[in-house]
């Protein structure tokens, strides 16, 4: 019969375990830059972000998920399940299982709630449940506590925190004692998605706003030089999704469609989801018209994965290219009348196209990979962490040439 002794040493062994464990791991530091397009890397304003991609590695480019917008491609990042199987389906969605309530993005009730996110596992979760500490700075999901876990520290989205505290806090996490230490850390930056909204992905507000995150970057560079960290972390830089020109004579207006009263749109903007008032209106609907095509949601085109989630409308309404589907009402209230910049096109089309670079001791330097479609970050992620990754849409074989 064992001793005591003995008992007690196996109980410790097995305590201490995910403690051990991951302090084997190297930390793993994700950085989503919203709405920067994979052409932005190009013009020459951000020498930091450059050289993490010539160090290590970069793909050509990142296609987003469809819907092309920010929470659904936030949580394909780190569940890497599409949205239509993840459920978080757009930025603003309902559900038949919560009768007149809606979720937003800006809805802070809503954005807490664990009922919008339980349909992916993020990486965080699976992290935490195997004893590697997880820090969140404004992901998508993390406020909540997903299948009954949360990060070990999270903060929620205050929009006003300047880039560079973002930093700070961040290296402030890797100064914690080893116990309290985060493995897997986040950042993100919206700066860029909203100066592509305002004033275009040429304007000169926009091209500031490249310029400023990319001092983000090298703050964070530095500080990991200054712990002599530079080399023992593995850092991913991603963006959600690109950016398309916009202009106020590029608009298709559905009540030219329908009569106001045949139908309730749920979204407008780059796409619409729209709730037919009867059959026949429907009928009207569906099909090609100029500048817009609109499917049953059954019908949708299979390259784009999207159609059996309960929380997409009945139609949806895809514009072409730089123009905005709406209503004469919505346009009559729309805030930015002027040349802009929006995104949730198609998702093959090059404006659309996100940003993927990678360095660390993990990956090899030098490599360019080829185009390849978000949901193949989540395996990279537990493959990095060291962690069997959840079930997924991904393919860890379209970044594995990245890799050392």
């Amino acid at each position: 019969m064992p001793s005591m002794r003995g008992l007690l040493l196996g109980l410790f062994l097995v305590l201490a375990a995910p403690a051990a464990f991951a302090a084997e791991r190297t930390p793993l530091i994700l950085v989503s830059i919203d709405g920067f397009r994979a052409e932005y890397l190009q013009r020459g304003l951000t020498p930091a972000l450059s050289a993490l991609a010539a160090e290590g590695a970069r793909a050509q480019a990142m296609r987003p998920s469809f819907p092309v917008n920010t929470f659904p491609n936030h949580y394909t990042l780190v569940t890497g399940l599409r949205p239509d199987h993840h459920g978080l389906t757009d930025n603003t969605m309902f559900d038949p299982a919560r009768p007149g309530v809606k979720f937003h993005m800006g809805a802070r009730d809503q954005v807490a709630d664990r009922f919008w996110w339980d349909g992916g596992e993020p990486i965080w979760v699976g992290a935490e449940r195997r004893g590697v500490k997880t820090a969140t700075m404004f992901w998508p999901g993390s406020e909540t506590d997903v299948r009954g876990v949360r990060p070990s520290i999270w903060r929620p989205y205050a929009k006003e925190t300047p880039a560079f505290d973002r930093v700070d806090q961040l290296l402030g996490w890797l100064d914690l004692p080893a116990a309290d230490r985060p493995v897997f850390m986040t950042l993100y930056f919206e700066a860029v998605d909203s100066q592509g909204h305002h004033g275009g992905p040429r304007s000169p507000e926009l091209e500031q706003a490249l310029r400023d995150v990319d001092a983000a970057l090298a703050r964070l560079v530095a500080g990991l030089k200054a712990r002599a960290l530079y080399d023992a972390v593995n850092v991913i830089v991603v963006s959600d999704h690109g950016m398309a020109e916009t202009s106020p004579d590029r608009v298709v207006f559905l009540d030219d469609i329908l009569p106001v009263d045949a139908f309730t749109p749920v979204t407008v903007g780059s796409m619409a989801g729209v709730i037919p008032a009867s059959p026949e209106a429907e009928r009207r609907l569906v099909g090609r018209h100029d500048h817009l095509e609109c499917w049953r949601k059954a019908e949708m085109p299979p390259r784009l994965h999207y159609g059996t989630h309960v929380r997409i409308p009945p139609v949806m309404c895809l514009a072409a290219g730089g123009w905005i589907v709406t209503t004469r009402a919505r346009w009559a209230q729309w805030t930015m009348k002027g040349p802009g910049g929006a995104h949730g096109f198609d998702p093959l089309a090059t404006d659309m196209q996100a940003i993927f670079v990678a360095r660390g001791p993990a990956i090899r330097p030098g490599v360019v990979l080829p185009a390849f479609d978000n949901v193949s970050v989540y395996p990279l992620l537990a493959r990095l962490l060291d962690i069997p990754p959840a079930s997924n849409d991904g393919r860890l074989e379209d970044v594995a040439a990245a890799l050392r």
